[in-house]
C-alpha cells in the first residue's frame, strides 16, 4: 500500500511538473492573435498585404460599407517594443493617415477614404520598410519597394 501511494504521488507530481512546464512554455511559442480585423475593425476585409522582411506584415484592408481603407503593421513575434510605422495616402485627394512609434505587437490603425481611388501605403518594423504604390486600382499595376535602412 505504501509503495502504491508513493508511485501514485510521484506520478501525480511528475504530471503536474510536466503540465506546469508545458503551460509556461506555451505562450513563448504561441502565434500572435492580432489580426488586421482586430486592429482596424471587424467590417474591414484584407485586400492586400506586404511582408516586412521576416519581421511581420503590413495589411491593407477595406470596408465596403463606408469606402474607407485601413492599414495595420503586425509583428510576427511580439516582444519588446521596437520602432514600427505605417502610412496610407490617396494621391488624388491627398488624404493621408500614419502611425509611428515604439510598439510591442502592432502599429495602427490609420484610415483614409479610398473608394474609387488608388492608394499608396506601407510600413516598417525596426530597420525594414516596405512601400506599395498604385495599389488596388484595377488595371494599373502596383509597384513595391522593400528596403533595409
Amino acid at each position: 500500500m505504501k509503495f502504491t501511494r508513493s508511485v501514485l504521488t510521484a506520478t501525480a507530481v511528475a504530471a503536474l511538473a510536466l503540465g506546469t512546464t508545458t503551460a509556461l512554455a506555451a505562450p513563448a511559442t504561441a502565434a500572435p492573435n492580432t489580426t488586421p480585423q482586430k486592429v482596424c475593425g471587424s467590417a474591414y476585409k484584407t485586400v492586400n498585404s506586404a511582408a516586412v522582411g521576416s519581421l511581420g506584415t503590413v495589411y491593407l484592408t477595406y470596408n465596403a460599407s463606408n469606402g474607407k481603407n485601413c492599414v495595420a503593421t503586425i509583428r510576427n513575434n511580439p516582444g519588446a517594443a521596437v520602432d514600427m510605422a505605417l502610412w496610407i495616402e490617396v494621391p488624388e485627394t491627398w488624404e493621408r493617415g500614419e502611425d509611428y512609434g515604439r510598439y510591442t505587437s502592432y502599429a495602427g490603425p490609420a484610415y483614409v477614404y479610398g473608394k474609387g481611388h488608388c492608394v499608396d501605403w506601407g510600413g516598417g518594423i525596426s530597420n525594414v520598410h516596405v512601400q506599395v504604390y498604385n495599389s488596388n486600382c484595377g488595371a494599373r499595376s502596383e509597384h513595391r519597394v522593400t528596403e533595409v535602412r
